[in-house]
């Protein structure tokens, strides 16, 4: 049964995480040439099906932990420090995800989505550097859409991927484990 739940886990780890992390990598650079562009559909569009996709793999990614917690209960390491690591890192990845990643996606897909029906730009100043902004995106969503906001964005994706890479560090090595790397 471990073999079972273990394949089933690293299955549901690739086939749900993966496609998020690159999703949402993927995000940022598609935002700033939407920013850019209003008027182009493809770009938007580009935009609508990255969050869509970062949207639906994070709800399958349940299954990842899920099935972690059953292979690792099969296994008898739920007092192990490298899963107990992997465990606490996973749900602050996902609270990443979760509070600070997808919010931030919606966002910028409003700003873009408002800002695709107006060509009309506005010069927008802001405490430090002056923007060109969307006229009908500013006004729409009330969003400061900038290029600063994809660059926070950026951050936080890659803060929610090193997370994933460190879990599957610690699932791969397992400092201490007595099952061998």
């Amino acid at each position: 049964m471990t073999k079972f739940f273990l394949v089933l886990h690293v299955l549901a780890a690739i086939v749900a995480v993966g496609p998020v992390t690159v999703a949402a990598s993927m995000f940022p650079p598609g935002a700033r040439r939407a920013l850019a562009d209003p008027g182009d559909q493809r770009a938007a569009e580009t935009l609508r099906l990255l969050h869509r996709i970062c949207r639906v793999y994070a709800g399958l990614g349940i299954a990842v932990p899920v099935l972690g917690f059953a292979t690792a209960m099969s296994m008898g390491v739920l007092g192990d420090a490298w899963l107990i690591a992997s465990m606490a890192l996973t749900g602050i990845a996902a609270a990443v995800l979760l509070a600070l990643v997808l919010p931030r996606q919606e966002e910028l897909l409003e700003a873009v989505e408002a800002g695709a029906g107006t060509d009309a730009t506005t010069e927008v100043a802001t405490t430090e550097v002056a923007t060109t902004v969307t006229a009908g995106a500013a006004a729409t969503t009330g969003i400061a859409a900038n290029p600063r906001a994809t660059v926070r964005l950026a951050m936080f994706t890659g803060i929610f991927n090193l997370l994933w890479a460190t879990v599957t560090i610690l699932m791969i090595v397992r400092p201490g484990s007595t099952t061998g790397a």
